[in-house]
């Protein structure tokens, strides 16, 4: 998609012809560090989403998903809690720590709400215990959130931030070191609001950055008002 966008004709199987010439290979996942401890006394709170995460099927600022994962650095973990609409895939909060306390997740959350200004917002997680604190339940309250949870187990009921710290550590974490947090800190700042949100293309959006989706959708409404 980028190559046809910038005028080069090809398809699939000349890229990977080309690639197989050169040597060129794509990067693999690799194991996960467990992050998500779960809460034994939460209350119950249902599945709102149930794995339906097609773009084209929920509304800007409707529908948000989170979740953390952590970076390596010679000063120790850094961990790197997001929020990202799935409305459009795009980061719309993030926040960085040397901890996982919940207000890791609540100032990643605060950030988009104060960004974003949704209203009727579903916010959708694993039952980590961040997300079932008692501040983060708080903050929803105070903002009109509904929250959703995973089910226990099952990873692919938060597919969508999944797939997102799976792009991050392929693409960023694994080809780099970094000596501080700070370093690292920069390195995903640049990630996320200057390649993922503005240059990433993703086949769920019809291969468009979610930047760019977004306008598209916002375009269309304003068209058809």
């Amino acid at each position: 998609a980028e190559l046809k966008d910038q005028g080069v004709a090809c398809g699939r199987k000349r890229v990977a012809r080309l690639m197989r010439r050169e040597g060129l290979v794509g990067v693999s996942p690799r194991r996960y560090k467990t992050t998500t401890i779960a809460d034994p006394d939460a209350g119950p709170i249902v599945d709102l989403v149930k794995r339906a995460f097609g773009p084209d099927t929920i509304e800007l600022d409707t529908i948000y998903a989170g979740d953390i994962t952590y970076v390596r650095t010679w000063e120790g973990w850094l961990y790197l809690a997001t929020v990202i609409d799935l409305g459009s895939r795009r980061v719309v909060g993030w926040s960085m720590a040397d901890h996982m306390r919940a207000e890791l997740v609540c100032d990643a959350l605060g950030m988009a709400i104060e960004h974003r200004r949704p209203g009727g917002l579903i916010f959708h997680s694993d039952r980590g215990s961040q997300y079932t604190s008692g501040a983060f339940a708080s903050l929803c309250d105070d903002n009109g959130v509904t929250q959703s949870m995973s089910r226990p187990g099952q990873c692919w009921d938060n597919a969508v931030a999944e797939s997102f710290f799976a792009a991050l550590k392929n693409e960023l974490i694994y080809r780099n070191v970094w000596a501080t947090r700070a370093e690292a800190r920069q390195a995903m700042f640049e990630y996320i609001e200057v390649f993922f949100n503005r240059r990433r293309r993703h086949s769920s959006l019809g291969y468009l950055s979610p930047a760019a989706y977004e306008a598209t959708r916002r375009a269309r409404s304003k068209a058809a008002a």
